[in-house]
């Protein structure tokens, strides 16, 4: 059975929602799987993106908000009976599945963060990226790195290991190991997606953002996209060459 959601308001269950899609949106536009028509909901408040047995919240950078287990977060690993809340509502995730992932791995791929250049009209009247913010991106990006290339044996399995490259920016050259099940790239409110290692190949799939990434000069569109060796990716301003270690 996949994992599923339980919609309630004040104890009165509303809805179910079989998550049987890689990537499940939650908000008040009808466009959204989950459409809850309520105000203090946002046009795209939250997304799931369930890969095998593991499903992952993020929020959209909803207005409100959300918590799980009434505690805020922006992103966080659906664990069995965990509830998320936004508004009044409640959404129990019920899963009864082994878990392929933990949470501390899930921590640690969290996202790869990279400086991305703002255009004046997203901009607003918001000051620009400052210098700060800037080099503690790069920084996190550089911690990636060197977490991932400790010298730690890739997971035990038909496929051979895999290797994206940074083709841009400050940090042109590096390099990430695809060790783990699940990498997430990206930058937050701008495009993020998710590197998938499965039995049958490694595959990208959109998570967040008003476009999709881009592998060799084409949209992957919302479904999953099966890495080839050599692939070109662009992602948040970023571009990346992906292939298999010899």
């Amino acid at each position: 059975m996949p994992a599923k959601l339980i919609l309630s308001m004040d104890g009165a269950v509303m809805k179910e929602y079989p998550l049987n899609k890689e990537r499940t949106t939650i908000g008040r536009k009808p466009h959204n799987d989950i459409v809850i028509d309520n105000l203090a909901v946002s046009s795209e408040h939250a997304a799931i993106v369930t890969i095998l047995n593991d499903s992952f919240l993020e929020d959209l950078d909803s207005t409100n908000g959300l918590a799980v287990n009434g505690t805020p977060t922006k992103k966080h690993f659906l664990q069995n009976s965990d509830v998320i809340e936004i508004g009044k509502y409640k959404l129990k995730y019920l899963n009864d599945q082994p878990t392929q992932t933990s949470a501390a791995d899930f921590e640690k791929t969290m996202v790869l963060r990279a400086p991305v250049k703002i255009a004046p009209s997203e901009a607003g009247s918001k000051s620009p990226l400052d210098v700060t913010a800037t080099r503690k991106t790069e920084a996190v990006i550089s911690t990636q790195f060197n977490t991932t290339n400790s010298g730690m044996p890739p997971p035990a399995g038909q496929l051979p290991a895999a290797v994206v490259q940074i083709l841009n920016g400050p940090n042109s050259g590096k390099e990430l190991e695809l060790v783990k099940n699940l990498t997430t790239l990206g930058k937050p409110g701008v495009q993020v997606a998710v590197l998938a290692r499965r039995p049958h190949g490694y595959f990208m799939t959109h998570v967040e953002g008003g476009s999709f990434p881009t592998v060799n000069g084409s949209s992957i569109g919302e479904q999953p996209h099966q890495l080839k060796d050599h692939d070109l990716i662009e992602l948040a301003g970023v571009k990346m060459e992906f292939y298999f270690k010899t």
